[in-house]
């Protein structure tokens, strides 16, 4: 099989030499085109512009709008001079309508965001919605989701839905539970601590940090239990509210016949960060 014709080199054109397609049934929001804007910043020209010979765009509408939005000067474009009349107004729509035309398969989807979720790139960079991104990366399948939903007798915080077949996560994986926002990451990390919190800031928190070294991780153990409390409290500005109330749960440490107050440098240090008003109990 030949070809009619295969683009022989890519050019780039100033913008005030092309003009939209007046006909052109395709829309662009401004959300749509911003994401596109967002794609080129992060991955660069992956698609020009498909252009008649007299600069009128036959495909691309969105790219050169979001060119636009980010002040280039110029964008590739691919010249079809072989196009009919007929063939360039077509295009317009099949262009479009081919891409809708495919599926995916979810499965495969889920686990390719998982695995870039867990290298912490923005998802948002894929063109899903939060909703759909909620959707794909759920520990359940969207029946098992939703099986509690089919009895509107039951209270929803009574039902317990059966855990997913092959339950998956890895360091980055955000998990959006309604109102809810649960990360697998580090603490004693601003970023992740930032990510979680997703500008918000909190009027209670309640941890129960491991107790000095009673625990054997299977990192050895805590070698130094005040650089792991400093770590972890040491974003508690960034995320707190001003009237914020922290409540930590240690347990007591009993050597040589007393109880050791192992964490008195840890409350001495809270102190110079500008925390009062401790108690035990």
């Amino acid at each position: 099989m030949t070809l009619r014709f295969a683009p022989e080199r890519i050019e780039f054109w100033p913008l005030e030499r092309l003009s939209a397609y007046p006909r052109n049934p395709r829309t662009h929001s401004d959300e749509q085109v911003a994401q596109i804007a967002a794609s080129i910043v992060e991955f660069g020209w992956t698609n020009p512009v498909l252009v008649a010979g007299d600069g009128t765009v036959i495909a691309g509408h969105g790219r050169l709008e979001a060119a636009r939005r980010l002040g280039l000067d110029a964008v590739p474009v691919v010249v079809l001079n072989h196009l009919t009349e007929a063939q360039r107004r077509a295009y317009v729509i099949a262009d479009n309508k081919l891409a809708l035309n495919a599926g995916w398969n979810e499965e495969l989807l889920a686990a390719e965001l998982h695995a870039l979720n867990g290298e912490g790139f923005d998802l948002a960079l894929t063109g899903f919605d939060e909703g759909e991104l909620e959707h794909l990366m759920a520990p359940l399948d969207e029946a098992e989701a939703t099986a509690g939903d089919a009895n509107e007798a039951d209270d929803d915080a009574d039902v317990l839905s059966s855990p997913p077949r092959h339950p998956v996560t890895r360091p980055g994986d955000l998990w959006l539970m309604g109102a809810h926002r649960l990360l697998c990451g580090d603490s004693t990390e601003a970023d992740c601590v930032a990510r979680v919190m997703d500008g918000e800031r909190a009027a209670l928190l309640f941890t129960s940090p491991p107790y000095a070294q009673q625990r054997d991780y299977a990192t050895g153990g805590i070698r130094d239990w005040d650089a792991l409390m400093r770590g972890g409290f040491g974003h508690l500005d960034t995320v707190m509210a001003a009237n914020g109330q922290v409540l930590v749960n240690l347990g007591l440490v009993h050597r040589n016949n007393e109880w050791l107050p192992y964490w008195q440098d840890w409350l001495d240090w809270m102190r110079e960060q500008g925390w009062r008003r401790f108690a035990l109990s």
